[in-house]
């Protein structure tokens, strides 16, 4: 995969009933072959508390959608039918729990890997929660 692929452009996020709708934009396509996962790192403010909420392609495909508690050393998998995907835009409803405990004052920002390897870290979060 080329860096020219699937580049993160933006990260949005929203409060819609009970979930977190997390909006990412690519520039590009998912890729075609391979594994390719976009997400959000959110920490305490301190980083004593961390939490990361995913959603991992393989071949194009959606194929997992979960979030990883560290504090709890516990991950956590969602149904694949909160994620919807049309052209660049990636779109996962994950359940408002996966960042309970954190405060208002946490820290949030995008991420994206392809093939296990960090593609991207540290993209800006616009966030209306």
């Amino acid at each position: 995969m080329s860096t020219n692929d699937a580049l993160l452009k933006q990260v949005n996020i929203s409060a819609e009933n009970d979930n977190l709708v997390a909006r990412f934009e690519i520039d590009g396509n998912i890729p075609g072959s391979g594994a390719y996962v976009v997400g959000l790192v959110a920490a305490s403010e301190d980083y004593s508390s961390q939490r990361r909420l995913g959603i991992e392609f393989m071949n194009g495909e959606a194929i997992s959608f979960y979030s990883f508690n560290h504090s709890l050393s516990a991950e956590e998998n969602y149904d694949i039918k909160g994620v919807e995907h049309s052209g660049n835009v990636i779109t996962g409803n994950f359940p408002m729990s996966a960042i309970h405990g954190l405060s208002k004052g946490h820290v949030m920002t995008g991420f994206s890997e392809a093939d296990g390897r960090e593609f991207q870290s540290g993209v800006p979060v616009t966030e209306a929660l």
